[in-house]
């Protein structure tokens, strides 16, 4: 019986771990360093996979920790809202309130999630809701990139973002992406500016990299759910165990791959090891 109340004990201790890593957010900063030339640094905070999670009755605690790093801009990497199919049900109020706050101090510039793509195609189940949804950040100043549809980040940065299919998020065993996927749907990179993909996937680093993507920004796994030391993440929303691209900055040949923990959950309501997330890039000139 001892056994059984010790581990009753133990489970218990990590629901409320898990609880606390929730709603609590922590800041990860990353240095990179593209090889395209910039005059000065700049500092950019990414955000993904709200999921409509709330960090205090008004987002106090995350809108305090984006504002103490005062940053460049906010770069968000989709599925901030929640959806369920089975229900029919969304619910995008937390992602508005926090999104609406931070376009009046910053640029804001938007990329899809799945969550974001499967509003937009499922009007049969949603409605009109994404595109209300969209249509009132847009006023309240957030730029959307999709497609053929980008944004300059000063002289020396553009902006782009992908929106991924269906196919790409299936469980098992996804489609693969052919950097030709991403040059019919965005054009050709910029050869002279700063080209930042927001992604969501980090499924494709090869692709993106290939591409022309400099920085390519991802969330999607939530950091694998539960981080366990010396492996990484435990499991991602497609079913793969341990995979190498759960959370981090990675770098290939002078292109930087980085990838959000999150700041919500969905389908598996846990996290253990792996706190919500707010990333911090600084974008370094080369020296010389």
């Amino acid at each position: 019986m001892w056994i059984l109340a010790a581990l009753a004990g133990v489970a218990a201790l990590m629901l409320l771990r898990s609880e606390y890593e929730k709603h609590h957010v922590t800041v990860k900063e990353y240095s990179v360093t593209p090889k395209k030339p910039l005059k000065e640094e700049k500092t950019l905070v990414f955000l993904s996979d709200l999921h409509g999670n709330c960090f205090g009755k008004k987002q106090e605690e995350l809108l305090a920790a984006i504002e103490k790093v005062k940053p460049d801009g906010i770069f968000v990497g989709g599925d901030m809202m929640v959806t369920n199919r089975k229900k029919d049900r969304v619910d995008v109020s937390a992602a508005l309130f926090l999104l609406e706050n931070l376009a009046r101090r910053y640029p804001v510039f938007y990329g899809y999630g799945n969550h974001e793509s499967r509003m937009e195609r499922s009007s049969d189940l949603y409605g009109d809701a994404f595109v209300k949804y969209r249509r009132r950040l847009e006023k309240a100043g957030v730029l959307f990139v999709s497609g053929k549809k980008q944004a300059c980040f000063g002289e020396e940065i553009r902006v782009r973002g992908l929106v991924l299919e269906k196919k790409h998020y299936r469980r098992g065993r996804p489609e693969t992406l052919e950097p030709s996927y991403i040059e019919e749907r965005l054009g050709k990179a910029d050869p002279k500016k700063v080209e930042i993909l927001l992604a969501h996937s980090p499924m494709f680093f090869d692709a993106y990299a290939t591409w022309g993507a400099d920085v390519a920004l991802a969330g999607h796994f939530h950091g694998g759910t539960i981080w366990i030391p010396g492996l990484g993440g435990l499991m991602t929303p497609q079913f793969q165990f341990f995979y190498p691209y759960c959370a981090g900055c990675f770098e290939k040949a002078g292109k930087y791959l980085v990838v959000s923990r999150g700041l919500g959950t969905h389908s598996v309501n846990i996290r253990l090891n792996n706190p919500s997330q707010v990333v911090v890039i600084t974008l370094k000139p080369k020296q010389g």
